[in-house]
């Protein structure tokens, strides 16, 4: 009798942990399209035997008691996950220096619908008009009005690419805001499963889950190591500094630069706010940037370095050397295009500007017992004036904080006019494509654009000089590209380098896309749910299920007849 009664537990015990399997199956199904859940598979293992004869040589004639779920298996590959998170890091730096090569190509090619280069033909052509007749007012005034254009379209780019800065300025605060909410997600999350997985009888799934799918988004954003501890939760580092302990998130903070207003993330932790020292969380000059140094990774790097460190000019450019080059500017789209447009606009406007108002070398003692030596004064004996006559003759683009003559009387009355040099200290005083404008003078005044030499008759020598400047190869891109071309071949190849570059960040993206795509198909062999599979198991489940109920079934009656029976 108590044996029969007990065949009734061990049926009972087959149709729960069949209806278990079959709840853990339908929930499998309930997520196949969910993002991040890993399957669960059921393992089932026998309960405890009882033996009647321990002593027998042949046979101790055990009885089952059953049958038990050993475990809910929640299968995650580590070292998929971790190549995962590496390449889904580097495709993301590299989406985003391609992306930036994208917006800085559009900015060149088309502005509100008219290009660049067009706006610089026409000044060049301009200048080929003014040729015919100097002395021509239809011919200077095309001047001035092809040269008020260019200089307005080239500013118009500037400021695009001042205010693309800034944008991926404020993309930059909102990845680090979006770094650390991620990181007090997970940290709140490790408590959760510890609180949970701390018994050793449930393993917070759900939870695993989610914290898994923060640790793959937070694998873009920056480059992430992670280790699971025995109790259940994760440690995480960022770029190699602690990032989430079992209980605390060290955040990342963003040091605002009080000039440029730019965003630099640092570690508060290993920073001296005080003191003014602080430790960056991305060190530049430790090496180059490169697969090999496993230094290329996270959109927030990539970010970084193609927003670059300010706003560049052609002091960015101008003296240096390939190395310094490579290492500072030319890491960043944005502050390359921006040194390359600014140094082609200042080579334009100052060799126009020496030829309208040509420069030549004195030394003389001024009235006040100044001595100036070999200085560059105005070329009066090859200078052309206005009809106006006034000395000196003017120039086409002015500084905006700074005349180009100081006007000076030596201590023999002799009048010069010596030449401000461009101080590199003070844009106010630098040929640069936001500093400068057309000059007033030549806006307001008819003929007063530089045309005739001293003896009255039109400078025709100036004006050749003007066209031929433009043909003259004496410009070189960068300390990277030095072939000498002339301006009309600067421009076509700033384009031709930022196409380059933006291929190649776009095919570095394209094929790490893939190569992601490819891994995370093999973490889903792993962890997917298989629909068909799983109907499978739901077939299977439920067969187990019918034949626990009908083994019930059987035994009850057998109950019933020895009962009634007896």
């Amino acid at each position: 009798m108590a044996n029969g009664m007990g065949s009734l537990y061990i049926g009972a015990s087959g149709l729960q942990n069949s209806q278990n399997a079959l709840n853990t199956t339908a929930n499998n199904l309930s997520n196949v399209e969910t993002k991040g859940y890993v399957r669960q598979q059921v393992l089932f293992e026998d309960r405890d035997y009882v033996t009647f004869d321990k002593k027998s040589p042949v046979s101790y004639q055990q009885a089952g008691l059953g049958v038990n779920i050993a475990d809910v298996v929640h299968t995650r590959n580590i070292f998929l996950d971790q190549y995962y998170r590496t390449e889904n890091g580097r495709q993301s730096f590299y989406e985003a220096c391609a992306e930036t090569s994208r917006e800085v190509e559009t900015q060149f090619q088309e502005l509100e619908g008219e290009q660049f280069q067009t706006a610089l033909q026409e000044f060049w052509e301009s200048f080929e008009e003014f040729s015919k007749g100097p002395d021509q007012g239809i011919y200077q005034t095309l001047v001035v009005q092809k040269a008020t254009l260019f200089l307005d379209r080239a500013q118009k780019i500037q400021d695009a690419f001042n205010s693309y800065q800034k944008n991926l300025n404020y993309k930059i605060n909102n990845t680090i805001d979006r770094i650390n909410e991620i990181g007090n997600q997970i940290r709140d999350l490790n408590l959760q499963i510890l609180k949970i997985e701390s018994g050793g009888v449930e393993t917070a799934m759900t939870m695993r889950d989610e914290r898994d799918n923060l640790l793959d988004e937070l694998s873009g954003l920056a480059k992430v190591d992670f280790k699971e501890r025995s109790d259940g939760t994760v440690r995480v580092k960022l770029e190699n500094v602690e990032f989430v302990d079992e209980i605390h998130v060290y955040e990342v903070k963003g040091y605002t630069d009080p000039t440029t207003g730019f965003i630099t993330p640092y570690w508060p932790q290993l920073s001296d706010v005080e003191r003014g020292q602080y430790t960056y969380m991305f060190d530049y000059k430790s090496g180059d940037i490169a697969a090999e140094f496993n230094t290329d990774i996270g959109e927030l790097k990539g970010l970084i370095v193609s927003r670059g460190e300010r706003p560049a000019d052609y002091r960015d450019i101008t003296g240096m050397d390939r190395q310094k080059y490579e290492d500072s500017t030319g890491m960043s789209v944005v502050m390359t295009a921006q040194a390359e447009l600014d140094q082609l606009i200042h080579e334009v406007v100052t060799s126009i500007n020496d030829i309208f108002s040509p420069l030549t070398t004195a030394s003389f003692t001024a009235m006040d017992g100044t001595r100036y030596t070999n200085v560059k004064v105005w070329d009066e004996e090859n200078g052309c004036l206005g009809t106006d006559g006034q000395k000196p003759g003017r120039e086409l683009f002015t500084r905006r904080g700074c005349d180009r003559y100081t006007k000076v009387t030596a201590n023999d009355g002799s009048v010069y006019y010596v030449y401000n040099e461009e101080d590199l200290t003070d844009t106010a005083k630098m040929y640069t494509t936001k500093g400068i404008e057309v000059n007033e003078d030549l806006l307001h005044l008819e003929n007063a654009i530089p045309h005739l030499k001293k003896d009255g008759e039109p400078g025709w020598a100036m004006a050749k000089a003007l066209v031929d400047v433009w043909s003259a190869k004496k410009q070189t891109i960068n300390p990277s590209n030095t072939d000498p071309c002339n301006f009309k071949e600067y421009y076509r190849r700033m384009i031709q380098d930022v196409g380059t570059t933006g291929s190649v960040y776009e095919g570095l993206s394209t094929g790490l896309s893939a190569e992601v795509e490819s891994i995370d198909n093999s973490r889903q062999q792993v962890i997917g749910v298989s629909s068909d599979e799983e109907l499978q198991n739901m077939i299977k489940y439920q067969n187990a299920y019918n034949a626990a109920s009908r083994f019930i079934n059987v035994i009850s009656e057998m109950l019933e007849h020895i009962v009634t029976r007896l």
